[in-house]
């Protein structure tokens, strides 16, 4: 009888269940994320996680605890060389266990098992070294990255603007004092023109004059 075994003996003996966990968490050590059934994956971390805590502390009991489990020796140099560094800093909750579906065949459910800290795609640290992206709150408006890329785009044309008036005013300038120079070289200051004198104007004061 099973009375006050609550762990899940997945259908095996004691030796062959403790060979099984040793196997796949090698395996998980190894690989960073291995597939396998929800009812391992669950048996798993409870048999792993106390032997990742043990990776904190780089010392020879230590590494005796861990081949005591693992009975592997590149396993656990792995384990003190990748994964304690890595976790050093983490309270607990080394592994994550993401459900797959079903398997076919025997309907079994699938999970995948995999450490915490060795998923960029889904570690949560990552994300918050990347930086948060502002965003504007007006509707119906355009994004801060736009508007500030259309600022950019109109402050970099200002100058180049202003160049180009500057040069066609400058332009101006020397065409309008060219026109003057070549009239001021064909029209000589004796042949000037006399200003007109209206005619009727000059008869009338004449007429006054012998009146007088």
């Amino acid at each position: 009888m099973r009375h006050n075994k609550k762990f899940n003996h997945l259908g095996r003996q004691r030796g062959h269940r403790r060979s099984m966990l040793k196997n796949l968490a090698v395996s998980l050590i190894e690989h960073k994320r291995i597939s396998t059934t929800l009812a391992k994956a669950k048996a798993l971390r409870v048999y792993v996680e106390p032997i990742i805590t043990r990776s904190k502390e780089n010392s020879m009991h230590a590494r005796r605890v861990a081949f005591r489990y693992l009975q592997n020796k590149e396993a656990v140099k792995e384990l003190f060389a990748e994964v304690g560094p890595k976790v050093a800093d983490r309270p607990g909750g080394y592994v994550r266990v993401i459900r797959t579906g079903t398997r076919l065949g025997d309907n079994a459910e699938t999970a995948i098992i995999e450490l915490v800290d060795f998923n960029p795609d889904y570690n949560p640290t990552s994300a918050a070294k990347k930086g948060r992206t502002r965003r504007s709150r007006r509707r119906g408006g355009k994004s801060t990255g736009a508007a500030k890329t259309t600022a950019e785009t109109n402050a970099a044309e200002a100058p180049v603007e202003q160049a180009a008036d500057v040069v066609e005013a400058a332009a101006e300038q020397v065409t309008d004092t060219d026109q003057l120079a070549q009239v001021q070289e064909t029209t000589p200051m004796g042949d000037a023109e006399a200003p007109m004198v209206d005619q009727d104007s000059s008869n009338d004061d004449a007429e006054a004059s012998k009146e007088a």
